[in-house]
């Protein structure tokens, strides 16, 4: 849809949401980012998979990549709170492909550092990690951590400063610990993190479609009559 469609169907579907509605889709557009990056592989429990996306929600990451090498990622809407509904999801399940090289590869050419976290033997401290470039972070499964895979295509790996008796964090933990500590960082630096004017447009267009019921069949008919 070329860019004056779209703004003409958003100006008539906004007519269908309330002003509040309205005013939180055009402030929470403007805090997103896709200067950094979610990236978890073969993610199984419900409930930590929904908590991450509700974690990238809350800290204004727009885009999670999902691979799905051996498990599929499943989210309960009862942990999410319709949070996904909110993010850019992509997807990597070819049964017959290395999704997690089909997905770093992507990312790569997209012009991000792959940062996987784990603890490594030249891993970098989360306090000290250089954001210099738009980073992906990847998170592996519960019990394992990221695959053998991931370390050896990663550029760099990170570890959150422990100061107990654990090595680490489980899954949800962890990510909302990274997040909340990079955002901060980001959004205090000079860094130019936000997104375009044209991903917050087409952002508010698609956050208005699904914030109004029956979103969908208005703006068939919209659509129809202007044909």
């Amino acid at each position: 849809m070329d860019s004056s469609k779209r703004r003409a169907l958003t100006e008539y579907l906004r007519d269908f949401a309330t002003e509040a509605r309205w005013d939180k889709i055009e402030e929470v557009a403007q805090q997103r980012t896709r200067y950094l990056s979610v990236v978890v592989e073969d993610i199984y429990q419900p409930h930590n998979a929904s908590a991450v996306l509700r974690s990238c929600d809350g800290f204004g990451i727009q885009d999670v990549h999902i691979i799905e090498n051996t498990n599929e990622f499943d989210a309960s809407n009862q942990v999410t709170i319709g949070a996904d509904q909110w993010l850019t999801l992509h997807r990597y399940k070819n049964p017959k492909s290395d999704n997690t090289e089909l997905c770093f590869n992507k990312l790569k050419e997209q012009g991000y550092k792959v940062i996987a976290t784990s603890p490594h033997e030249n891993d970098t401290n989360l306090n000290d990690l250089p954001l210099d470039q738009k980073t992906a972070l990847v998170f592996g499964t519960e019990l394992d951590g990221i695959s053998d895979r991931a370390k050896e295509l990663a550029d760099g790996f990170v570890k959150i400063p422990m100061a107990g008796f654990s090595e680490s964090f489980n899954i949800s933990v962890s990510a909302a610990v990274c997040l909340y500590n990079l955002t901060r960082r980001l959004r205090a630096s000079s860094i130019d993190w936000k997104l375009s004017e044209e991903e917050i447009e087409e952002l508010k267009y698609q956050w208005l479609r699904k914030s109004i019921k029956a979103g969908e069949q208005l703006e068939q008919a919209f659509l129809e009559n202007k044909s």
